[in-house]
């Protein structure tokens, strides 16, 4: 394999260019549009749900919204597949954190996600055998390095180029070179799509690009995921980097566009939420209340305890007075009380 950068490259080239100008300018919208939002939790929390589940779903990990939200109210719901969706969103947060405090990336950061997606210490592959393999025709269509020494190192120069932050290249189209090489370098015995995936916004966020990390492309990939494979392997077996990269910009593009029309929507939902909320239950409302219910889609009476400060008698007489009127969905799971924002679950389940 070889070293980044990969200097014989033209990475000026006119589609290059025009595909760059495009989808910066559709993230620097994103950019702005994100921050215009007072609370941003509601935000990440909405995409960062939705691109776990995306993400999953493009190793074959499928499961539902619903499965997804009973999980993360901790209430004993143990779906395996929801539980895989959640711990990626985990390690999206986890990702984040240590971008904001330590201001790079290593490997030893994306041991770490790696082993909250996939709960186990494996970290680096050491034992030769790893082969992608075709999973309908049975054939193998790459093979990965396969000594850990070499592993090392191609991981030590992918680190070395994520943080230098003194090169000429775009930001957005070291990430589509980026995210070729680790794919290509494959460091993990499981989990490397998912990784990588989570490397994509780290870099985006590390580079001011994004402030917080609600841009991911894994629904633009299982849309176009042939096309993904088939530049992929173009890229490693011909050198044809233009047209991957530039389907990478195009996906940043499409996918800024279709998260701000996120964000507006879920703006609009709250705003008729609230309308609502104040019609009909005029006494109990509060904006720390509001945002609670839009916080995540499942609520439970001592989250409203806690974000309210209210005490429990109180958050149960608010949820169920909101569950009277229509404005959520009470659910029994086991001996716990659930309750559900449906129109935001509606609202998610579009994207």
């Amino acid at each position: 394999m070889r070293l980044l950068p990969f200097s014989n490259y033209n990475l000026k080239t006119p589609k290059i260019l025009e595909a760059l100008n495009e989808a910066s300018r559709s993230l620097a919208e994103l950019k702005g549009f994100a921050n215009s939002i007072p609370n941003q939790h509601i935000l990440i929390n909405a995409i960062t749900i939705n691109e776990a589940k995306d993400s999953s779903e493009i190793e074959n990990i499928v499961t539902t919204h619903d499965s997804i939200y009973k999980v993360l109210t901790e209430s004993g719901f143990k779906e395996e597949a929801a539980k895989e969706v959640v711990d990626y969103r985990k390690a999206i947060w986890r990702g984040y954190e240590i971008i904001k405090e330590k201001g790079f990336i290593s490997t030893n950061v994306l041991v770490e996600l790696q082993g909250i997606i996939e709960h186990n210490e494996a970290g680096i592959r050491r034992n030769p055998g790893t082969k992608l393999v075709n999973s309908r025709k049975g054939d193998v269509v790459y093979t990965p390095p396969q000594e850990e020494r070499e592993i090392r190192d191609l991981l030590k120069n992918l680190e070395d180029y994520i943080n230098d932050r003194n090169d000429e290249v775009d930001p957005l189209i070291k990430m589509a070179l980026i995210h070729y090489q680790f794919d290509n370098i494959h460091p993990f015995y499981d989990g490397n799509g998912r990784t990588g995936r989570i490397l994509n916004v780290l870099y985006l966020v590390l580079n001011n690009l994004l402030d917080s990390p609600i841009l991911y492309l894994s629904n633009y990939i299982n849309k176009n995921k042939g096309r993904y494979y088939k530049l992929f392997a173009e890229f490693y077996e011909n050198d044809n980097y233009e047209d991957w990269i530039i389907y990478i910009l195009n996906g940043i593009e499409e996918t800024s566009k279709n998260t701000i029309e996120l964000i507006k929507q879920i703006q609009s939902e709250m705003e008729e939420y609230k309308k609502d909320f104040l019609t009909k239950l005029p006494k109990i409302y509060s904006d720390e209340l509001l945002d609670s219910l839009f916080y995540e889609v499942y609520t439970r009476i001592n989250y409203i305890e806690e974000r309210c400060n209210v005490t429990r008698q109180t958050a149960a007489t608010y949820l169920n007075s909101l569950v009277d009127v229509g404005l959520l969905e009470l659910e029994k799971i086991g001996r716990e009380s659930i309750y559900k924002n449906t129109r935001l679950i509606d609202l998610l389940s579009k994207f």
